[in-house]
């Protein structure tokens, strides 16, 4: 089973444009993270996809793997998609340009699902992270998952899911954290399907598989993430460093 790591890098990022190219400790962001990832020894191959020249450049430069998406991407599956559609690889993880401190255990949790998943029913694995506060469940940024018995995924929102309406019972509520593993076969498919319609009402990308029938396994995991999204999170990855 060959696994290899794929990292978009869009460099005009909405909130903090062009932070892939920021400084962090002596190297830009995204390089930084291209080098987490190849230490991790997780992954066959690791690849940065990038629609920007100078972020091409800079992962070329230090002798890295890296391709130049051809067309517009609304989201990242798609600009991932693009580009193993001709690699011969077996399942592709998406790893944050934006988020260079890896949480290796979590990746390893991925990966292992697919290992142990020898009669072929999960199509994409992701992780989710349980919230506690208020302010999290009802914050619309905070994307929400729900799952059946087994893991599987069954909706995801920026809506409060599920409703609490007998407050005598205990419910919990997760946050769905954007990195996918994906069979091949799976991911294609969802780049050769149109946007689905609570794809587009939810601007949730994970719900077009959904809504196609792929089946998303989800793994639970206590890691929040740390990611780069406006400068004063910049700051704080330098002290981390």
């Amino acid at each position: 089973m060959k696994i290899i790591a794929m990292i978009p890098a869009r460099f005009n990022a909405s909130r903090f444009p062009g932070k892939l190219m920021k400084d962090l400790a002596g190297k830009p962001v995204i390089l930084r993270t291209y080098e987490s990832a190849l230490q991790t020894k997780l992954f066959d191959e690791v690849y940065v996809v990038t629609d920007s020249d100078v972020i091409y450049n800079v992962i070329k430069a230090a002798d890295g793997k890296v391709i130049m998406s051809k067309k517009e991407h609304d989201c990242g599956s798609d600009r991932i998609a693009e580009a193993v559609e001709n690699l011969d690889v077996d399942i592709v993880i998406n790893v944050q340009g934006d988020e260079p401190f890896i949480d290796k255990v979590s990746l390893s949790k991925l990966i292992e699902v697919f290992k142990g998943d020898v009669n072929n029913k999960i199509d994409l694995a992701s992780l989710k992270v349980k919230m506690n506060t208020t302010e999290d469940i009802e914050n619309p940024n905070n994307v929400k998952v729900i799952t059946d018995q087994d893991d599987f995924a069954i909706y995801f929102s920026r809506s409060v899911i599920p409703y609490h309406r007998d407050q005598t019972l205990k419910v919990n509520y997760f946050k769905h954290k954007g990195v996918y593993a994906f069979r091949k076969n799976a991911l294609m498919d969802f780049y050769n399907t149109p946007m689905t319609p609570l794809e587009a009402a939810e601007k949730i990308e994970a719900i077009r598989y959904l809504e196609v029938g792929k089946k998303i396994k989800m793994i639970e995991t206590s890691v929040e993430s740390i990611g780069i999204d406006t400068p004063e999170d910049l700051e704080k990855a330098k002290k981390l460093f």
